[in-house]
């Protein structure tokens, strides 16, 4: 408990950021020694700056921040792992500056698991958030624990794939863990309360503030072995995390989508540079040399056709429609069928999650 406290402790310290705890806790071997250290010795740290020590002036005053931080912790029902405990990532603690301390809630065993990280677009099309879903919940099924950002869009998306299926699944914040951000995603956030696990290296109560998120993204990319950009305009943080990703090594994935849409275009441009094309969870399963228990070549758009609707006109409609949209009114033409049955036909496809209503009453096939 004495050297967690220690790591809490110092991390406290107001100006002296992860970059200059690191250079201390290399330099004297240890942040017990840093906390013990006089202002001339640290000062004479390479790479540290008189703004980054004036913090550890009231040493007393570190401790008993520490204290209270990790009794609130325990009150809250979180832990604190240290950089140097076992169920420390192996692969985040390889990164530049990895987190000195990581706040936990929720099964902490994830941390030990194949880690993948999934990010995209916050206003993601339905085509983004669909294919998010489930490609999220293949790979779960696969073992693999889908790593994330629990933002809008894609990251909720692959947050709750993973949950639908029973699969682990990691929403690494930008805040303190018992601030739920955003709110829209509450309930998600719940759930990973409860099946998951929630991680930050921010302590409780800490707002998110924008200029946390950068360095929440190096967390997604440094625990996992690669990631998955799934919908990403060119430039955003998913391209960020993917930058992240290649500075350290690990692969990159990128899910191609439709030509003309500017939420696809960092994908594509993560694939003209060599980012691995994802079609399919087994793309992303083989590369990392995998294996899915489940049966093979589910599209990562939703499937296969091998589903079909059991009744003729049904049936019949739904092959006018491909997934390049069309009209209600050209749909009709093409079925021969009336207005009333084929809008009929159209409610019972929808829900069944053959196709999808698009603005202006256009119709596209989704599986």
């Amino acid at each position: 408990m004495a050297e967690i406290l220690d790591w809490v402790s110092l991390m406290l310290a107001p100006g002296l950021g992860v970059a200059g705890y690191w250079r201390l806790v290399d330099h004297f071997d240890g942040p017990d020694k840093v906390l013990s250290a006089s202002r001339e010795e640290l000062l004479r740290t390479p790479g540290i700056r008189a703004g980054q020590v004036g913090g550890l002036g009231q040493v007393d005053s570190l401790y008993m921040k520490g204290e209270q931080e990790l009794l609130r912790l325990h009150r809250f029902g979180g832990q604190a792992i240290i950089h140097g405990d076992a169920f420390y990532p192996e692969l985040l603690r390889q990164i530049n500056d990895p987190p000195p301390v990581l706040y936990v809630y929720g099964r902490k065993e994830h941390l030990c698991g194949c880690c993948l990280g999934m990010v995209g677009a916050r206003a993601a099309s339905s085509y983004g958030r669909r294919v998010a879903f489930s490609l999220s919940a293949r790979l779960a099924e696969a073992s693999v624990t889908i790593v994330s950002g629990l933002a809008m869009g894609v990251d909720a998306e692959a947050h709750r794939g993973a949950l639908s299926v029973a699969g682990s699944t990691i929403a690494v914040l930008g805040c303190g863990l018992d601030v739920v951000y955003p709110t829209q995603n509450s309930r998600t956030f719940a759930r990973i309360r409860e099946e998951g696990l929630l991680v930050t290296e921010y302590p409780l109560s800490t707002p998110p503030d924008g200029f946390r998120f950068p360095a929440r993204n190096r967390i997604i990319a440094g625990m996992s072995r690669g990631i998955v950009v799934v919908e990403a305009a060119r430039k955003s943080g998913s391209l960020i995390t993917a930058q992240f990703a290649l500075d350290e090594g690990r692969d990159v994935f990128a899910v191609p989508g439709q030509v003309d849409s500017v939420k696809s275009e960092g994908t594509h441009w993560l694939l003209k540079q060599g980012a691995s094309l994802v079609l399919t969870a087994d793309d992303v399963l083989d590369e990392l040399r995998l294996v899915c228990p489940a049966d093979r070549g589910h599209a990562a758009d939703g499937g296969t056709d091998a589903l079909q609707p059991a009744e003729p006109d049904a049936l019949k409609v739904l092959n006018c429609i491909d997934s390049v949209s069309c009209s209600r009114d050209e749909l009709i033409v093409r079925s021969g069928l009336s207005a009333g049955r084929v809008s009929e036909i159209l409610l019972f496809l929808e829900l069944d999650g053959f196709v999808e209503m698009l603005p202006g009453d256009e119709i596209r096939r989704i599986r």
